[in-house]
């Protein structure tokens, strides 16, 4: 970052490199929309640049990218919110095949992340972003208090509650499909 705040724009490109991939998935899992996700991507990128001069050098990087992810996100729910913008539908989990794993197997995992994704697409914003953030986009407590611009204790908390809601609407919903 040190590079892009200097004017080196080779220092961006070594940037997205290194992060389109996860700002795109966190993208993908808050709003279930791959096309929108990926123009989100390069509006984060866009504005990392247009904004290079707010960044602290003492500061983590990963948490101010997510900020300005996150306000993008922010922004482009209130310029959306006539639009119809599809649910996880549009989202799919990205998965490596395994050799050693029976087929069977494998039908019953895609089912069971399948049915998490909707667990998760019906979760509040709030805890659907906190999960996002602490387990597919693998942050840390501090860095993801950061972000929310809160405790991490209360980061804490909200992970907890957000996988205890989590788990009670994936097992309903699994009672649901078995009855």
């Amino acid at each position: 970052m040190r590079r892009v705040c200097q004017g080196d724009l080779g220092g961006l490109a070594a940037l997205f490199e290194r992060y389109h991939r996860p700002l795109y998935q966190y993208f993908v899992h808050l709003s279930g929309n791959r096309d929108l996700s990926q123009d989100l991507v390069q509006d984060v990128f866009f504005r990392i640049l247009k904004y290079r001069d707010t960044f602290q050098p003492d500061a983590s990087f990963t948490a101010w990218m997510y900020q300005i992810a996150r306000n993008t996100h922010t922004d482009s729910l209130r310029k959306r919110r006539f639009e119809v913008i599809p649910g996880g539908a549009d989202a799919k989990e990205i998965e490596m095949p395994s050799h050693d794993e029976a087929p069977e197997d494998r039908i019953g995992r895609k089912q069971e992340v399948k049915l998490l994704r909707k667990a998760l697409d019906r979760l509040p914003p709030e805890k659907r972003e906190v999960l996002i953030l602490s387990r597919y986009q693998n942050l840390k407590y501090e860095e993801i208090a950061e972000i929310l611009d809160c405790e991490v204790n209360t980061v804490k908390v909200r992970v907890y509650r957000a996988v205890q809601a989590l788990s009670q609407i994936y097992f309903q919903m699994a009672n649901e499909k078995a009855g």
